[in-house]
């Protein structure tokens, strides 16, 4: 009986770490998984921190763009505005010219 016993606990024993190889290998399957999906979760958000990096610039150079283009602008209408005010005082010049050779005034 003491033999029977014996080999009772030890096909027990077998069992008992059969089943503990299984659940460790389960956990560790799971575990995998998991960090697989979260590396797919990093690289989504890399992908879209990427993209998203890559709108911002875009836009503040196209900012820079307009913003060049305006200070082109600004400067060409200074430079019109200085330019019809010369035409303005050369015509007053040229009006006060002709009052003052004008024989009949």
């Amino acid at each position: 009986m003491p033999l029977l016993v014996s080999s009772v606990l030890i096909i027990v024993l077998i069992i008992a770490v059969v089943v503990v190889v299984f659940l460790a290998a389960v956990a560790s399957r799971r575990r995998r998984a998991e960090v697989a999906e979260r590396r797919t979760a990093v690289a989504a958000h890399r992908d879209e921190a990427a993209a998203r990096n890559r709108s911002a610039e875009q836009a503040r150079l196209e900012a820079q763009e307009r913003s060049a283009r305006a200070e082109r602008e600004r400067l060409a209408a200074e430079e019109q505005t200085e330019r019809a005010e010369r035409e303005r005082v050369a015509a007053e010049h040229h009006e006060t010219q002709a009052r003052e050779i004008d024989p009949d005034a």
